[in-house]
């Protein structure tokens, strides 16, 4: 899908896009992310919280990374309880809406866990061909979809969705356009929870580490208050914030003492360390008359 298709359906919309779009497609191979879904299927583009088995520090040089690599996947799984403790009961015949779902790790895990119909949307084409494939294999494709569209102006009629979840994808749109979206998509009463990573502006504003982060990930990371103003315009009303900073530095440790460390892990140990980047999760509701406030 070349990118003039992808302008006329209003997918890739601008240059930012263009570029996130471009960084995304050349990680077709990514070993960070392919390497620690091949036991079981699940793939993830997200971060961790909790702490990890340090004896595996002191395992044989030559079974080490191994190990990491393992243990790094298994708390990458248990992050996917951030977002489904937060959903609550979902009734099987709910539906969720995925946005940002990327090779479709939180999808799956929504769906295995309440049996619920999840759509993903991703604008990345070799991710979307990537979770399709996956839901076939794991012989979910009826109920687990997923939509090449932009996930802040998605195809889905209003109300279409019960529940709406972001797992670390926040940072890659405008929040003022992306929760409009998915206010739009809640039935009332609603609920969206999301995972995110994020400037803490009552500390510091544009920190070394910020700017070392966004132009790894060619994303733009926002201000923590940013994301309470933008909800409160869209008519998302949060009933749980919880700062999980301090829970979020282990995994960036273990990671730095892997071979396919990035280089990324030292900007994430500094901001969290100094609390000027912050881990939340924040649980909203959407009210009955949602504003239609402009930005």
């Amino acid at each position: 899908m070349d990118l003039q298709t992808d302008a006329a359906q209003n997918v890739i919309r601008d240059d930012y896009e263009h570029r996130l779009h471009q960084h995304w497609a050349e990680k077709q191979n990514d070993p960070i992310n392919l390497l620690l879904g091949e036991e079981d299927g699940l793939y993830h583009h997200h971060f961790a919280t909790g702490d990890f088995d340090r004896s595996i520090l002191d395992a044989p040089a030559e079974q080490r990374d191994r190990l990491i690599l393992a243990e790094m996947h298994r708390m990458e799984n248990d992050q996917v309880n951030l977002i489904l403790d937060r959903l609550g009961p979902v009734p099987a015949r709910a539906r969720v809406l995925d946005a940002g779902s990327g090779r479709g790790g939180t999808s799956f895990a929504i769906h295995d866990t309440f049996g619920c119909a999840v759509d993903g949307v991703n604008f990345c084409t070799h991710h979307i061909d990537f979770a399709r494939r996956l839901a076939e294999r794991r012989g979910a494709a009826a109920s687990v979809r997923f939509t090449y569209a932009n996930m802040v102006a998605t195809p889905f009629p209003d109300a279409s969705f019960q529940y709406v979840v972001t797992n670390e994808t926040t940072m890659y749109v405008d929040l003022f356009e992306a929760f409009r979206e998915f206010a739009r998509l809640l039935e009332p009463g609603g609920r969206y929870v999301l995972a995110t990573w994020c400037a803490n502006d009552a500390v510091a504003l544009d920190t070394p580490e910020v700017k070392a982060i966004d132009e790894h990930y060619v994303c733009h990371i926002h201000p923590r208050s940013t994301y309470f103003e933008a909800l409160a315009a869209s008519g998302l009303a949060p009933i749980e914030v919880t700062d999980f900073t301090q829970d979020a530095i282990p995994y960036w440790e273990l990671r730095n003492h892997c071979d396919l460390r990035t280089g990324v892990e030292t900007p994430f140990l500094d901001g969290h360390r100094s609390n000027t980047l912050n881990y939340l999760t924040i649980t909203a509701e959407r009210v009955l008359t949602p504003t239609t406030a402009q930005r």
